[in-house]
């Protein structure tokens, strides 16, 4: 799936599994799903596509809490190269976060 992005990690996280590559974090599998980070400036790219938002449930007496990470476009699942730009797009949210 993230061939075109290059060699990819995978570690424990959130009770799911991240997604790292150059050791920064840029994806996370949870309940099964692939999620794919995103900022201010791929958001947009992202709700164009109909990728949706990762809100999880809150615990403890919280409610839920937007997450940064959005589903894989539909039209990117089945193709390597849009999926390789989706991977970039990602990485490069990750990077501009500025978090390992």
């Amino acid at each position: 799936m993230f061939a075109g992005l290059g060699p990819v990690t995978i570690r424990p996280m959130f009770g799911g599994k991240g997604i790292y590559h150059q050791g920064i974090v840029f994806a996370l599998q949870v309940n099964g799903e692939i999620l794919l980070k995103a900022d201010a400036q791929t958001v947009p790219m992202f709700l164009t596509s109909g990728s949706r938002q990762w809100i999880p449930v809150g615990g403890r007496g919280r409610g839920p809490v937007a997450m940064p990470y959005w589903s894989i476009p539909e039209s990117a699942i089945d193709d390597p190269d849009e999926m390789t730009l989706w991977a970039h797009r990602a990485f490069e949210a990750s990077v501009r976060s500025g978090k390992k």
